[in-house]
C-alpha cells in the first residue's frame, strides 16, 4: 500500500539517477569543448577568452584586460606569454607611462579567432536569455541548491566554462583531458557532438 503524498522509492531512485546523468552530461560537454579547442586550435578556453576580448578592445592595457575577463594579473600574464610565443598577440609599453603595457591582436591571431568556435558560455548565455523569467529563476534556484548539496559554496568560481586550471597550458589541459575516461556511465557514444575532436593530434605549444 502506497503512502499518500510520498513518491514511491523506485520513482525517486529513477529521478535521482536522471539528475546525476544530467550533471555528467554537463561535465562531459565542457570536457569535449575543451578537448575540441585544444586539439583543433591549440587553444584553451581562457586563451580564447583573451583573444575574443582583444578583438573587441584591441590595444587595451594588461590591467584593463585583467579586469574585463575577471582573471588575476598573474594568470593573464602567463596566458599572454603563451599567445605571444605563437605570434597571436603583441605587447608594447605605453609611451606616456612605461609601466603600462598594451596588448594587440596580430593578423595571425585575428585569423585564428575568425576560425575558432564561440565559447561554450556564449552559446549557453544566448540560449538562457531566450527563456522566460520564471524559467531562468527556476534554473538558478535548482543550481544553487545543487551547489549547496555538493558543499561547493566555498569553491572560488572561474569566469570561464573550461576544464582544468584557467592558467594551464594547452599541453597540460590536453594531458588532463587525455586521462579522463571517454565514456561516462549512463551516456552513449551518440551523446557526443558530431565534431568530436581526436585526442591523437598534438596541438602547437
Amino acid at each position: 500500500m502506497k503512502t499518500k503524498g510520498k513518491t514511491p522509492t523506485s520513482s525517486r531512485d529513477n529521478v535521482t539517477e536522471m539528475v546525476v546523468v544530467a550533471l555528467r552530461r554537463i561535465i562531459r560537454t565542457i570536457d569535449l569543448r575543451s578537448r575540441f579547442l585544444v586539439t583543433n586550435y591549440g587553444l584553451t578556453g581562457p586563451q580564447l577568452t583573451v583573444l575574443r576580448e582583444l578583438s573587441v578592445h584591441d590595444g587595451i592595457s594588461v590591467g584593463q584586460l585583467t579586469r574585463a575577463i575577471h582573471l588575476s594579473q598573474a594568470t593573464v600574464t602567463g596566458i599572454l606569454d603563451r599567445l605571444a610565443k605563437r605570434d597571436l598577440i603583441r605587447r608594447q609599453r605605453s609611451e606616456p607611462d612605461r609601466r603600462r603595457v598594451r596588448v594587440w591582436l596580430t593578423d595571425t591571431g585575428r585569423q585564428l579567432l575568425a576560425d575558432a568556435p564561440p565559447l561554450l558560455q556564449e552559446e549557453f548565455t544566448s540560449q538562457f536569455g531566450k527563456l522566460e523569467d520564471w524559467e531562468q529563476t527556476q534554473i538558478l534556484s535548482a543550481l544553487q541548491r545543487i551547489v549547496a548539496m555538493m558543499e561547493a559554496k566555498h569553491i572560488e568560481p572561474t569566469p570561464i566554462l573550461t576544464t582544468g586550471p584557467v592558467s594551464a597550458t594547452t599541453e597540460r589541459t590536453k594531458a588532463f583531458l587525455d586521462h579522463k575516461p571517454e565514456n561516462t556511465k549512463g551516456e552513449s557514444a551518440g551523446d557526443e557532438p558530431t565534431q568530436q575532436p581526436s585526442a591523437e593530434t598534438e596541438p602547437e605549444p
